[in-house]
């Protein structure tokens, strides 16, 4: 092991590959954690796919009166590394489901602007359903049905 706070980063840098999206999550409790976050989104952004959407999630906001890292400070981070941001709590359930909506919905307009090509190997997309590869074409990429010709 390299004395790393994390040994199992090594480990978990296998799951970055290919990804479209990732949720960054530290503890607002532990500033070693807060620490820790310019090498996992370095990992990130080196180890996925160069359009990944990060979300920023800075989690324990139930525990706020422990906290060690305040919200401007995360905020700051995030939009220095152009990051979406925001706090939740695994506890009580607060802000989670919205920071995976948050994550697909990116993911779903980069799709739509053809900024991210699902069709593309290592773009961290998979359809599971054939038919919704139709459904899932950037508007840009449809094709204009041709007109009967009225002769």
């Amino acid at each position: 092991m390299t004395g790393s706070p994390w040994p199992h980063r090594s480990v978990t840098r296998s799951y970055y590959r290919g990804a479209a999206g990732a949720l960054l999550v530290y503890d607002i409790t532990s500033r070693e954690t807060y620490n820790s976050l310019a090498a996992w989104l370095t990992d990130a952004r080196t180890l996925a796919s160069p359009n990944i959407v990060v979300i920023l999630c800075g989690n324990k906001k139930d525990l706020d009166p422990e906290r060690e890292v305040t919200f401007l400070e995360a905020s700051r981070f995030a939009q220095e590394n152009e990051l979406m941001f925001l706090e939740t709590s695994a506890l009580t359930g607060e802000n989670v489901e919205e920071a995976f909506l948050k994550c697909a919905r990116t993911i779903l307009n980069k799709i739509d602007s053809g900024e991210l090509d699902p069709e593309r190997m290592g773009s961290g997309i998979q359809y599971g359903d054939i038919s919704l590869r139709q459904l899932r074409q950037p508007r840009s990429a449809q094709a204009v049905a041709p007109q009967p010709c009225g002769c």
